[in-house]
């Protein structure tokens, strides 16, 4: 099991170093990009299936959105998307040459709520997968189920459930906000792992504790930016906090 997971882990770090010359199942879904999966790595059956629930998501997104977006949340959506979409492209290491960069699902969920998050999170990523190649085409539908839907709602639930038991003040704000991206990146990562998994790329007792642990370190990343982002927020536009659309 031990050699298992250090094989798989060599596979990520070796996707990162060169990803041209590795044969299909030699590429890494986790080396610098979180919990982007390249094409190549998923069954037909998967791609097809995940691509309509990401499909049936989004269009319900959008419905939802279209009925309470105001002309006030606009400017705040453009930011957030700009925010996050070039958070993105800053990488930060993590551990034996790999590195992470920002999510921002459970950010985007907080500022605007989760419908409109989903919305958000998937336009970053088609244009990514579309114009920076990052992220397959085929896996598109995996991508936005697992970072963009799943990603939204697990970091909206958890946000909304601490401050309800930790309270209202600034720290247990930022707290709130901390662990709710870590969780989210944990959960996005458990959901590509199971795609991963079901389409036989590694088996399941590999390839789930080789994402998530990775991905437990890339979330401590992804929570200390949202902190961030969010302490700056708090100190200059209070008020966008308030704005949350669906």
């Amino acid at each position: 099991m031990t050699l298992q997971l250090l094989l798989f882990y060599g596979r990520l770090c070796a996707w990162q170093a060169d990803a041209s010359v590795i044969p299909k199942y030699g590429k890494s879904p986790l080396a610098v990009q979180v919990v982007h999966i390249p094409d190549g790595f998923l069954s037909t059956g998967v791609v097809a299936s995940t691509y309509v629930v990401s499909i049936g998501g989004v269009g319900f997104a959008a419905r939802q959105v279209a009925q309470k977006l105001g002309e006030k949340h606009i400017p705040l959506v453009g930011l957030t998307a700009a925010f996050i979409f070039a958070a993105q492209m800053l990488n930060f290491p993590v551990v034996g040459g790999t590195s992470g960069h920002l999510l921002g699902a459970a950010l985007a969920a907080i500022l605007l709520g989760p419908w409109t998050g989903v919305l958000v999170v998937s336009l970053v990523l088609i244009v990514q997968a579309f114009v920076f190649q990052d992220g397959g085409l085929l896996a598109l539908g995996a991508n936005i189920l697992s970072m963009a839907i799943v990603g939204c709602f697990t970091g909206h639930l958890v946000y909304r459930g601490l401050r309800r038991v930790l309270g209202e003040s600034r720290k247990r704000f930022l707290v709130s906000g901390f662990i709710a991206a870590w969780t989210t990146v944990l959960i996005a990562s458990g959901i590509a792992a199971v795609e991963l998994a079901i389409s036989g790329t590694s088996s399941w007792e590999v390839v789930v504790p080789a994402m998530v642990g990775i991905h437990a370190l890339i979330g401590i990343g992804e929570g200390a930016i949202t902190a961030v982002v969010l302490s700056f927020v708090l100190a200059t536009r209070r008020d966008l906090l308030e704005l949350s659309t669906c």
